[in-house]
């Protein structure tokens, strides 16, 4: 991947991004948001929207998730999300995810979710040989302080021995390297790009054996889980 040209279209999230967050907490209403909305869309998704012009030619588009939530199955009702998310996906298949919220700033890039084939891929790379090299980029990676995350299942799957070397990879249906950063005010400057993209720099080692070994789904959409 080359390395972007950098402009100064992104200069962080103002100190008024996490504060919008932490009063919609205490009043997460459709007459609370229509009222702040202007903030929302100034200070929180507008800063993101830069976010994404900056990393687009080294990452690709962001996609901006939005911001209500589904509530038809939950049983909190709550209209709104107490964040604000946006994922890219590089050609190889791994994607890169982004999330501003009351509590800072979240970063994380990996497979969130194996399709049907890339989950077998990957199960099968990780039980051979190949796979002592994807245990030893997790193990650099959570040393670096990352957090490998991701659905597992409780159990070995079935065909793999419980007493597999790797039966907790073997276990995940998704997985991700991700780190937290409180709230700092190197936010509010063109330095949160700088951590943002060095968080997902520093996943490469990670991303590459899942590149390699898994890859992007070949599956019609519609059947891939």
């Amino acid at each position: 991947m080359s390395r972007m040209v950098r402009t100064e279209g992104f200069r962080g999230w103002p100190a008024d991004a996490l504060a919008f967050y932490a009063e919609l907490a205490a009043d997460n209403t459709k007459v609370w948001w229509h009222a702040n909305k202007a903030r929302y869309d100034t200070n929180v998704r507008g800063p993101m929207v830069a976010l994404g012009d900056e990393v687009r030619d080294e990452f690709g588009p962001l996609h901006i998730f939005r911001p209500q939530r589904d509530t038809r199955f939950a049983k909190d009702k709550a209209p709104y999300k107490s964040h604000l998310a946006a994922v890219t996906e590089a050609e190889g298949g791994a994607s890169y995810y982004v999330q501003l919220g009351a509590d800072g700033l979240y970063v994380g890039a990996g497979y969130y979710v194996f399709a049907t084939d890339q989950l077998a891929r990957y199960r099968a790379a990780v039980a051979a040989d190949e796979g002592d090299s994807f245990a030893q980029a997790v193990t650099v990676a959570r040393k670096a302080g990352y957090v490998i995350a991701g659905d597992a299942l409780k159990t070995a799957p079935r065909g793999f021995a419980k007493d597999h070397p790797r039966v907790e990879l073997l276990r995940h249906k998704g997985i991700y390297a991700s780190r937290q950063f409180p709230p700092a005010k190197w936010l509010a400057t063109h330095a949160a790009l700088d951590r943002i993209t060095a968080a997902w720099r520093e996943c490469a080692p990670f991303l590459a054996w899942l590149e390699q070994y898994v890859g992007p789904s070949e599956m019609p959409p519609d059947d891939r889980w």
